[in-house]
């Protein structure tokens, strides 16, 4: 009898593992895991900016001592931008907009740094600053890498939680969709250009 018991119960699991592998059980979690490490790239690059910021500021500041209020503004949507932190595992509509409104305000910052730095002549020729300029504008570049990989990474991962027959246990083991970025209010108007 004891035998008959681990016979059924060795075949119960082996019919459980063929039935989670047959749902794409384990290709939901690698996707899964695949939304939360870009994410985490993302971060990444974000941090990556904030780090630079206070070299830029203070390279900026040593030029344009009377600009301190847009010192101000730059220091403190760099502190929101960073105080705003997401868990993947909690990466929903509502939390990837205060994070994305965060980083939009310390981008709207940096634009008013870099448009007083026109108005100093020695500053745009020091080393030190179009050092960080450039490193700044790398960086730039590696947020929107790293978001578009974002994209595409969850756009892969919610299309498969969506399909045929994986909708049914995609709910049962908790693979909900998750966001994904949106574009700014009016970034579909193109920017006027004036000299």
């Amino acid at each position: 009898m004891r035998i008959l018991k681990t016979i059924m119960g060795a075949a119960a699991a082996l019919m459980l593992a063929s039935s989670l592998s047959s749902c794409n059980y384990n290709s939901l979690v690698e996707k899964q895991q695949g939304v939360d490490q870009a994410w985490a790239e993302v971060e990444n690059q974000y941090q990556r900016r904030s780090d630079l910021i206070p070299n830029l500021v203070a390279t900026v500041k040593g030029y344009a001592t009377h600009e301190e209020s847009t010192f101000e503004k730059v220091t403190e949507a760099r502190a929101k931008a960073t105080s705003i932190t997401i868990d993947p595992a909690n990466l929903n509509e509502e939390t990837l907009a205060q994070f994305q409104q965060a980083q939009n305000e310390l981008s709207g910052a940096l634009k008013s740094l870099l448009a007083v730095s026109e108005a100093y002549p020695d500053l745009k020729a020091n080393e030190n600053f179009r050092d960080l300029q450039v490193q700044l504008e790398g960086t730039e570049n590696r947020v929107t890498t790293a978001r578009s990989r974002y994209t595409k990474t969850v756009a892969d991962y919610n299309a498969s939680i969506k399909k045929f027959p994986t909708v049914i246990y995609a709910g049962w083991f908790g693979f909900d969709a998750k966001p994904q970025f949106k574009a700014e209010a009016g970034a579909s108007q193109a920017p006027k250009v004036e000299f």
